[in-house]
């Protein structure tokens, strides 16, 4: 028999002093079997740094034709696709097609790093997109403040995050492998 989905209730206050943005919402997100809490709480973190009124999370991992999170227009177009992971080559080429801007924030340590030395020189010509690094640490340690109900303040200022939980706090730098073209 397959497994369902898990279910989280999260209050995310984000407080993005980079961006102005401070809003707190409030997100039901069903976590895939196959997803682990790291992966779920690195979508939390990617939604925190791309935090908007119109940001939505996806079917996501169930799904091959879809971000884990993106932003769509009133008129429906796609603004926003953010991806997790190590996506393939072709993967990245269809979703700079598809949306204005794309983040793709990669995490895994030494896995992360192959996959990016096997696929920078073919992302130069997207300039809509962006590849951010997270390490394997700060992964873990934000996989473990995962719970089935949580409160998570995210405060962002000068590229540096601090994710807290209860009394325990995660600090994090992403590191960005590739900006967009300004």
């Amino acid at each position: 028999m397959a497994q369902k989905a898990t279910i989280y209730k999260v209050e995310l206050s984000v407080s993005d002093m980079d961006r102005h943005y401070y809003e707190t919402h409030k997100l039901t997100i069903a976590r895939h079997p196959s997803e682990t809490d790291e992966r779920m709480m690195v979508r939390l973190l990617a939604f925190a740094l791309n935090a908007h009124e119109n940001l939505e999370m996806t079917r996501g991992i169930s799904t091959d034709d879809e971000p884990d999170i993106w932003q769509k227009s009133l008129s429906g177009e796609l603004e926003l696709w953010v991806a997790l992971g190590l996506p393939s080559e072709k993967i990245v080429r269809q979703s700079c097609g598809k949306s204005d801007d794309v983040i793709i924030y990669s995490y895994g340590g030494r896995p992360a790093e192959m996959w990016w030395d096997k696929i920078r020189n073919s992302t130069t010509r997207f300039d809509n997109l962006q590849v951010m690094n997270l390490s394997e640490d700060n992964t873990r340690e934000l996989g473990e403040l995962a719970s089935r109900t949580m409160k998570l303040q995210v405060n962002i200022q000068d590229g540096e995050v601090m994710v807290s939980a209860d009394d325990r706090m995660v600090y994090i730098t992403p590191v960005k492998w590739k900006e967009t073209a300004v």
